[in-house]
């Protein structure tokens, strides 16, 4: 009984990028520089950025009566975002890893990203599932996050994310790290692959809606 209890815990979290199949809020501490030691919010410059010598402790979010959650991203745009997170492209990936130093996870590229910027995020690529709120693909906006199964496309449990970039006449791609060939950082299109894995699409900036 032990041993199929240990093989049921073993397969529910190889199917997330980290963690379990529900959310669980607890966002990384550090943001950018993790030798320095914890500042109030006088640290936040006046672009909403982290100052690049210190690092900042982010308030959790809190789940509504329904457990779902909004981000709230302030004053960044989606230009900013994936500015930011293409300067990323080409670091490794790490499994269980929010450091550029080592690599990133597909949501620990996720979370690096949004908390530069002083954003809270789910640790875990299935608590985006949980993340208010879910557009359909076709209205999909620069900015917007799209969720995957794991490799196992079977298994029907949010374990893959990215960050979409979408241009006119061009074909849709987005941000992600993966373990996959590309082992790492990259970009990649929405190819049948993807599409055979894909999820949801989550909006979270409120300027996509316009």
């Amino acid at each position: 009984m032990k041993q199929l209890l240990y093989v049921c815990a073993v397969s529910i979290l190889l199917c997330s990028c980290y963690g379990e199949d529900k959310p669980n809020f607890v966002y990384t501490s550090p943001i950018t520089d993790h030798t320095k030691t914890s500042l109030t919010a006088n640290t936040i410059s006046p672009d909403n950025k982290i100052s690049p010598t210190n690092k900042i402790f982010l308030a959790p979010l809190k789940p509504d009566s329904a457990g779902y959650t909004s981000i709230a991203t302030g004053n960044l745009t989606p230009a900013e975002l994936i500015k930011y997170a293409e300067t990323l492209k080409g670091i490794p990936y790490l499994y269980g890893s929010t450091d550029p130093a080592k690599g990133f996870d597909c949501s620990g590229f996720i979370t690096y990203v949004f908390n530069h910027f002083n954003v809270a995020v789910p640790r875990q690529s299935v608590g985006f599932a949980y993340v208010n709120h879910r557009i359909d693909i076709k209205n999909a906006k620069t900015g917007d996050l799209i969720l995957f199964t794991g490799t196992d496309s079977t298994v029907k449990v949010v374990g893959h994310m990215g960050i979409l970039k979408i241009a006119p006449g061009k074909a849709i791609t987005f941000l992600h790290s993966t373990s996959g060939k590309d082992d790492g950082v990259t970009e990649t299109p929405l190819n049948a692959y993807y599409q055979g894995r894909y999820m949801h699409t989550i909006r979270i900036f409120p300027q996509n809606n316009r």
